[in-house]
């Protein structure tokens, strides 16, 4: 039994109080396939540009991460720049290239079309649900989302929130959703709008 796994991949230059790297892996999927590799076997769908370093697709095969629906092109990879503060919970992003990833259409190989489990992380909501569109018979789906599609794509956030089975935000981006003050309250509103399931992200203190 495996997982669909679908979201950004990028590569990552991330300052801390104590060192700064570059080039590191990073973006949604590459992060969610990575934890759910250790549970079981993920089937990866995302766009990289001719930058991006074989070696890390050698990486996720070396944890059961199959790649056939990660898509190569000519371009640069998508790249995010960022600085974190002391308690590593406060960052500033000093810079953000969509580059490949600006005009990424999502394309399921016909292998993984009837994945049961499906993770669709945070992009825009019209690619969640164009991946949906190409799904058979999905059992269980998660979809993450942002305050950036809550502001400016409320009605494609709206459909796809009827057809996935858990919804993951953050505590500010529930309140913002639902305008409400109470996150109880809001994970109930949210539930009316279509998820059996909402997960509330509190940061360093957790999760509702």
């Amino acid at each position: 039994m495996s997982l669909l796994v679908v979201g950004s991949i990028a590569l990552d230059t991330v300052k801390t109080p104590v060192e700064e790297h570059a080039d590191l892996l990073g973006g949604s999927a590459s992060y969610a396939a990575l934890g759910a590799s250790f549970f079981t076997p993920v089937n990866l769908v995302g766009v990289v540009g001719d930058d991006f370093p074989e070696s890390e697709f050698d990486f996720w095969k070396s944890h059961r991460i199959d790649t056939t629906g990660v898509q190569r092109v000519n371009g640069k990879t998508f790249r995010w720049s960022g600085e974190y503060a002391w308690d590593l919970n406060t960052r500033e992003t000093r810079s953000v290239a969509l580059n490949v990833f600006e005009t990424f259409s999502p394309e399921l190989p016909a292998n993984y079309r009837a994945t049961l489990f499906v993770l669709l992380a945070n992009i825009a909501p019209k690619l969640q649900l164009h991946v949906l569109d190409q799904m058979e018979r999905p059992r269980f789906v998660v979809a993450d989302t942002m305050d950036l599609w809550i502001e400016t794509a409320r009605a494609d956030l709206d459909a796809l929130l009827r057809r996935v089975d858990l919804l993951i935000l953050n505590d500010s981006e529930a309140r913002e959703m639902t305008k409400e003050t109470s996150l109880i309250r809001a994970g109930r509103k949210i539930r009316g709008y279509g998820p059996r399931y909402v997960a509330i992200k509190k940061g360093e203190h957790g999760a509702l």
